[in-house]
């Protein structure tokens, strides 16, 4: 018989006492390191998140991983992201570890190059102006594709044009 279906009271009593202790290692760290831990403001955010989730299931579910070693890897996960996070700051680091946002429409003007670069077709982007209300192109003032994968769509009814700041670091070519 295969052994995945073999389970003992001591094997089960590990797994709880394991998924317990980590739950509470991510209770606490978050509280200590702040919510971005699990935004996903930047790649680099999304990383952390799939980290705390591999670093999760794997003190949970593997018997190589002692719910010490978890607690003390999820730690520096937690204080990596910290500090990747005060090193944004600057430039050249923010530059390094996070894409840019990405211009894919511009008012009514889809920018077919810049849907090539972020891999994207027009059905794609279609199906995001259909979710965000769009009834009419001329009602688009911008399309931006996030650093974080997501698609923002800026519209509006009236005339007045985006404010420069708010696409102020999102690249047009």
């Amino acid at each position: 018989m295969e052994k995945w279906f073999d389970l003992t009271l001591d094997s089960a009593l590990a797994i709880v006492i394991s998924c317990l202790g980590i739950y509470i290692s991510i209770i606490i760290y978050t509280r200590i390191f702040g919510k971005r831990s699990f935004s996903k403001m930047s790649s680099f955010d999304f990383a952390m998140t799939v980290a705390v989730g591999s670093m999760l299931a794997t003190t949970v579910l593997s018997d190589s991983v002692t719910l010490p070693e978890g607690m003390i890897g999820l730690f520096f996960i937690y204080l990596f992201q910290l500090v990747a996070a005060y090193l944004r700051r600057w430039d050249f680091f923010r530059e390094a570890i996070d894409n840019s946002p990405l211009l894919l429409m511009d008012g009514n003007d889809i920018l077919h190059d810049n849907l090539t670069k972020a891999r994207l077709t027009v059905t794609d982007l279609r199906s995001k102006l259909r979710e965000a209300n769009i009834v009419e192109l001329e009602d688009v003032k911008a399309v931006v594709f996030e650093t974080t994968g997501n698609i923002v769509v800026i519209h509006s009814h009236d005339k007045r044009p985006v404010n420069d700041w708010l696409l102020k670091d999102v690249r047009r070519k």
